[in-house]
């Protein structure tokens, strides 16, 4: 009895349950994996699509290829409803899951009648210097503050920071190697001394296995998730009002390299972007060098 109530409660993912309730589920979410390693797509965005195709066929106890127009729109519907803007991250996986799944499956013509999605044009929200150093003294574990400054330090993303193994940190180089990230491209960024102290620190104290930051286990690395919950607490603790993700502190890397002087074009590599353009959205959020910059409400008031 034990054991089956230690089953019961063990969590299972939406794809799991899906393969294990929906006819067919299994060996169309087995076509989605190999079809989007083909294509150069992370583990990320596998996770995030085969989780709302899941979602949509356990809603409807079908495949997604065989819910009527009518019920997918009235479900797409819902999700902008409860979304209250249609571009926030549920509903727009939803479309790109769904879009990704009806062209693999060769039905084009279903996927162009999908809703579109408009192109927001909004800036990154970027940490100021004293909010970064007020976030990085935050977290209580050693491991958490050499993890949040890392990110911030190198602008990794949170995969590439997940999956760094101990191997990756040359300090012979003051080099990080980041392997196999986004567009499947390695890269190297340039090794902070100064987390450098931090991470000898951390692996003495914690003896991580294999990847820099363990999960639960050794030799497991540690979950998007687990970072998330360690940012929310160190940004909870510092008191910081910012809406606030991992994104954010490679966001302010970018943001304080152009305010320190460095060009795009290297800043660009650095990021692992395949566009400039992708990076030149840095250029409206650096504060601009010149320092004879005013407000012109100043001067209306400005006594002679």
């Amino acid at each position: 009895m034990k054991t089956q109530s230690k089953l019961s409660k063990k969590r299972i993912t939406y794809a799991e349950q899906a393969c294990e309730e929906i006819p067919g589920f299994r060996k169309l979410y087995k076509e989605l994996e190999e079809k989007m390693v083909l294509s150069g797509q992370t583990g990320s965005t596998l996770s995030n699509y085969g989780r709302k195709l899941a979602h949509i066929s356990l809603q409807f106890h079908k495949l997604p290829q065989d819910i009527p127009e009518k019920e997918i729109n009235r479900y797409l519907a819902g999700l902008a409803r409860e979304s209250k803007t249609p571009s926030l991250s549920n509903f727009k996986h939803t479309i790109y899951g769904l879009r990704f799944c009806y062209r693999m499956l060769g039905m084009r013509e279903k996927a162009i009648k999908l809703p579109s999605l408009k192109q927001e044009h909004k800036l990154p929200v970027v940490l100021n210097y004293q909010e970064c150093i007020a976030m990085f003294k935050a977290p209580e574990l050693l491991k958490h503050r050499v993890l949040l400054a890392l990110i911030y330090s190198a602008g990794l993303r949170a995969c590439e920071a997940s999956h760094l193994k101990i191997g990756d940190i040359d300090s012979g180089r003051m080099m990080i190697h980041i392997r196999q990230s986004k567009f499947r491209k390695d890269r190297y960024v340039p090794l902070s001394p100064l987390i450098l102290d931090g991470l000898r620190k951390y692996v003495h104290a914690c003896q991580p296995v294999e990847y820099l930051f363990n999960g639960h286990e050794p030799g497991i690395p540690m979950s998007i998730r687990g970072m998330q919950w360690a940012l929310r607490e160190a940004v909870k603790k510092s008191k910081l009002q910012k809406g606030i993700t991992l994104h954010t502190l490679r966001h302010s890397y970018a943001t304080h390299l152009l305010e320190f002087g460095m060009d795009i074009l290297t800043i660009k590599e650095l990021l692992g972007h395949q566009r400039i353009t992708t990076t030149m959205v840095y250029l409206h959020v650096a504060k601009p060098r010149r320092t004879n910059l005013f407000s012109p409400f100043d001067r209306l008031y400005h006594k002679d």
